[in-house]
């Protein structure tokens, strides 16, 4: 893995672009997920599109729970083939996170998030509340319209 799991996180929820990027930040950061065995980090776009192309049709059949997958799959769409990314790869129990930037610049192109046949995915982090001062009301004078001019 060439990025730490917190520093995956905090990559992961600067990526606006992936709608469920706060529940696979939240898998990533958990202390019990960690990296996965992965012989080959270095890919390409042509390659991950083939692959996950190949796996949203495996998932389908296999009901398979998902997240993160239509995100990268039309981030990729408006990639060149060719262009160079880093895979890294990270589980916990019977779930997977495969996770793609483009290497040194940490840029999150895209996230996936699945389990095995038959698993949900994790419980989705609750959001935090956010706590306002209460807004101060301004009383404005409204002038009497006339109508009969």
């Amino acid at each position: 893995m060439t990025i730490s799991r917190p520093q995956l996180a905090d990559a992961l929820l600067t990526a606006s672009h992936i709608a469920e990027r706060n529940l696979i930040a939240a898998f990533i950061a958990d202390a019990a997920t960690q990296p996965a065995p992965n012989p080959f980090p270095n890919t390409s776009v042509g390659a991950v599109r083939q692959i996950w192309r190949q796996r949203a049709a495996e998932f389908q059949s296999f009901d398979v729970q998902v997240a993160g997958l239509a995100c990268l799959l039309a981030t990729l769409s408006d990639m060149s083939v060719s262009e160079a990314l880093v895979q890294d790869i990270l589980r916990a129990g019977p779930h997977t996170a495969n996770v793609f930037h483009q290497g040194t610049r940490w840029q999150i192109v895209g996230a996936v998030l699945y389990g095995k046949p038959g698993h949900t995915l994790p419980a989705a982090p609750a959001m935090p509340l956010v706590h306002r001062a209460p807004r101060r009301r301004v009383r404005t004078t409204v002038g009497q319209l006339d109508l009969f001019m």
